[in-house]
């Protein structure tokens, strides 16, 4: 009920967000008479955020056309190479010349936790110039037929194990976020079956392996609330305009509600200044507005299986680090794992993986070889600067660039 009174609140914001755009333009457009009246700039400013607070965004584009390899320029192709119902498999594909050495490739695996997957566009930007990548694009579960059928935890690892196996053991692993426990638990089975498709690494990024580890808000908030108040409060069926229509689901919009709830003043300060911006005229101060709220406000519906599973199995009953996740009949052993290589990486100031849950692999993984481990915490970097920003670019992926090359 709950997302239909969504729907027809969208309804009802369409013409709104129309007019204001419209008036947006009219009082800041240099061919327009309105744009040199009195208060003009206070007008349009006010338009642009009001529409900007009632439109609706839609998927990102990734954006990356170019990147420089070695000692030339390069077209960027954005290439689909393994399509499931719940996940592409793209390939952002170089146009380097034959003679050009071979580059590591790297499986991004991306979070699926309300955003999409173009949220680590700057990830992909920095690791194009080095590596050969590829990124899990995870489609927005109101977009898929229930026919395709259900799709939980356990079938993300198996996803995962799926592009593991087409790229090759050649194949260097980077998560972020939600999915070092998935990608955790992927390469444990592949390890305990024997797999010749092992990656050569798995680099864990800011992720919930162990949330009994400096417990944050969103831990605390999983763990505080019955599994039932979940299951009966945040979880909606699809209305019937979407091709998902009557899947259970985590909508987006409850999910970047809750993001907005964990800092407030922050977003309403942001607000505040990108409206200054407009009226002082400081346009590249706005456009950075623009991009980042075209990005954090487009959100992705979630099933309501794999979002259950993850309450439960991942924040409730910690079943990976206590060694009791089963899938299909099999343990998740990380002790398995003895020749892919660990490299977890953690922000100090993150306030959603709070230090420790990832190192957590660490122990975990007990059979890997001391040289084979290696960890770095960023000091003053909170969960979105590890893989967004300056501190990324000039700091942790030049670090996670040396470890790849270091276990190619």
């Amino acid at each position: 009920m709950l997302y239909d009174i969504r729907e027809l609140q969208r309804t009802f914001l369409t013409p709104f967000t129309a007019f204001t755009d419209t008036s947006a333009q009219l009082f800041s457009s240099p061919y327009s008479p309105l744009a040199y009246t009195p208060l003009s700039r206070q007008i349009a400013a006010s338009c642009e955020l009001l529409h900007r607070l009632g439109k609706e965004y839609e998927k990102p584009r990734w954006g990356l056309h170019y990147t420089h390899a070695g000692d030339c320029d390069a077209v960027v192709t954005e290439r689909t190479v393994m399509a499931k119902p719940f996940c592409n498999l793209v390939h952002f594909e170089r146009s380097l010349p034959a003679s050009a050495t071979k580059d590591p490739t790297v499986l991004l695996v991306a979070p699926m936790s309300g955003h999409h997957a173009t949220l680590l566009r700057d990830t992909v930007r920095a690791l194009l110039p080095n590596h050969e990548v590829y990124v899990t694009d995870w489609i927005d579960a109101r977009m898929v037929p229930q026919s395709e059928g259900q799709f939980g935890l356990n079938d993300y690892v198996r996803y995962v194990q799926d592009f593991i196996r087409h790229l090759g053991p050649d194949v260097h692993v980077m998560s972020v976020c939600q999915p070092t426990v998935p990608v955790m638990a992927a390469i444990s089975l592949m390890a305990s079956n024997g797999d010749p498709c092992l990656p050569r690494s798995m680099i864990l990024m800011g992720g919930p392996i162990d949330t009994r580890q400096s417990p944050t808000d969103v831990n605390r908030l999983a763990t505080t609330k019955p599994f039932s108040w979940f299951e009966n409060n945040l979880i909606h069926r699809v209305p019937a305009r979407y091709p998902g229509s009557g899947r259970k689901v985590y909508p987006g919009f409850l999910q970047y509600a809750s993001f907005i709830a964990m800092n407030p003043d922050r977003h309403l300060k942001s607000h505040y200044d990108f409206y200054c911006d407009l009226v002082r005229g400081d346009d590249e101060d706005a456009e950075a507005h623009r991009r980042f709220y075209d990005e954090y406000n487009a959100v992705l519906d979630m099933t309501a299986e794999f979002y259950l599973d993850t309450i439960r199995i991942v924040f409730q009953e910690h079943r990976l680090p206590k060694g009791t996740w089963e899938i299909d009949g099999q343990l998740v052993n990380p002790a398995a794992i003895r020749s892919v290589a660990l490299f977890t990486i953690e922000g100090e100031l993150d306030d959603i993986s709070g230090q420790g849950q990832t190192r957590a692999a660490h122990t975990m993984c007990k059979s890997i070889d001391k040289s084979l481990k290696q960890h770095y915490t960023a000091p003053k970097c909170g969960h979105y600067g590890i893989f967004s920003g300056r501190r990324w670019r000039e700091t942790i992926c030049p670090k996670i660039a040396e470890f790849i090359r270091e276990h190619a």
